[in-house]
């Protein structure tokens, strides 16, 4: 029998990765439902062609366009409130959560009330409303299946293991475009380079964390919640050649490790064929042609975002939330070419000590702490 599914943000790099992994095993896979966020052309071709019974798209100007491109047979609904309500619809067996940023904290929740499987690329769902959903899914059965590739390694290296055994989990980094630049030079970084990252090709906004090192704070916050570990036990290392996706550290002294290539296809099938493995179509991990594996300390004076994160993580209750609303907002504002790259982390670091931080966050305080930091951060950088 076929899994049913439903792809949020499906014509960004890891919704357009789904489908190339849906078309490689479609005997497997029928998708259902797919929601995007501007690019209704792109939606309507996907729509089409997988045969789907809705989409949603957030601008909600484009309804019309996308409506007569798909036909009357497929229903098109608009907003963050139609995306949401596509992601909690009962008629599907997994949710792919691939939205970029705090706007994918709703269609997650939705998706946890509902009882589904939650197939999460969405690190800022975690990051906001970690403790949140952990209590939803405890409710309601719902399960999450990690596809970052950082905390996939993490899950496929547990398997089999038990918690109590475990020493530490290594998270891996590349370290980004500016490992090696001088720091004199951080203030001169412009957009273009930022967004020349040496191995993975992802979208603008994850493109940036990768540089200032904030996806790996990101992702060590969302480790925590995954994984149910104290974060004096999440470690990170640069490992500049991105085959190891991350590792896990026994007390025996042991450490697992999964490798492959730099290719979200990879963690994005194992989630949604878990607990089964299947076939690839595309080119594999062959370890006579990676010849060398280096890691590195990370630099956290060059690269002050991950501190920031742990420092998040410390003060607990909505902080995680701010400093990823902080972090959104300033990596927009330097997209928009209005400030510096340097001043990412500057401003982060400013929210987080000027806010009230809210021990247990209700669903409707995230939505507002989105709301509030994103204009407190415009409203002191422009």
């Amino acid at each position: 029998m076929k899994k049913i599914l439903t792809i949020l943000g499906s014509t960004g790099s890891i919704g357009v990765n789904a489908l190339n992994v849906v078309r490689s095993l479609e005997s497997k896979f029928q998708v259902r439902y797919l929601a995007a966020g501007t690019q209704w052309e792109k939606l309507a071709q996907q729509a089409l062609e997988f045969r789907v019974k809705a989409v949603a798209i957030v601008d909600e100007n484009l309804k019309e366009e996308l409506k007569n491109a798909v036909g009357k047979e497929i229903e098109v609904l608009t907003g963050r409130e139609g995306v949401a309500e596509l992601a909690g619809r009962d008629d599907a067996d997994i949710l792919l959560n691939g939205i970029v940023g705090s706007a994918g904290l709703e269609p997650t929740v939705r998706a946890a009330e509902a009882g589904r499987i939650i197939a999460l690329s969405n690190k800022e769902s975690l990051v906001m409303g970690g403790l949140l959903i952990n209590r939803i899914m405890e409710r309601t059965g719902a399960q999450l299946y990690p596809v970052d590739s950082e905390h996939s390694a993490i899950w496929q290296c547990l398997t089999g293991e038990k918690m109590e055994s475990v020493k530490k989990l290594i998270l891996t980094a590349s370290g980004g475009p500016f490992r090696t630049k001088p720091i004199n030079e951080f203030e001169n970084i412009s957009v273009k380079e930022a967004l020349a990252h040496p191995n993975w090709k992802m979208g603008k906004k994850v493109t940036i964390d990768s540089a200032t090192l904030m996806n790996k704070g990101l992702e060590v916050i969302e480790a925590y919640w995954l994984f149910n570990i104290p974060h004096e036990r999440i470690d990170i290392v640069i490992h500049p050649q991105s085959i190891i996706h991350s590792m896990v550290e026994f007390k025996d002294g042991s450490i697992k490790a999964q490798l492959g290539l730099p290719d979200m296809k990879l963690p994005i099938q194992y989630a949604l064929t878990y607990p089964e493995r299947e076939d690839v179509a595309w080119e594999q991990t062959d370890m006579r042609e990676v010849k060398t594996l280096t890691f590195e300390e990370p630099d956290f004076k060059r690269f002050p975002c991950p501190a920031l994160a742990f420092k998040a993580l410390e003060m607990g209750g909505s902080a995680p939330a701010v400093l990823n609303v902080a972090n959104e907002s300033a990596v927009n504002l330097f997209l928009e070419e209005k400030i510096k790259f340097t001043d990412i982390a500057i401003a982060i670091d400013k929210v987080l000590q000027s806010v009230e931080i809210i021990n247990e966050p209700s669903f409707e305080e995230l939505l507002e702490i989105e709301t509030n930091i994103t204009e407190l951060v415009r409203d002191e950088w422009t």
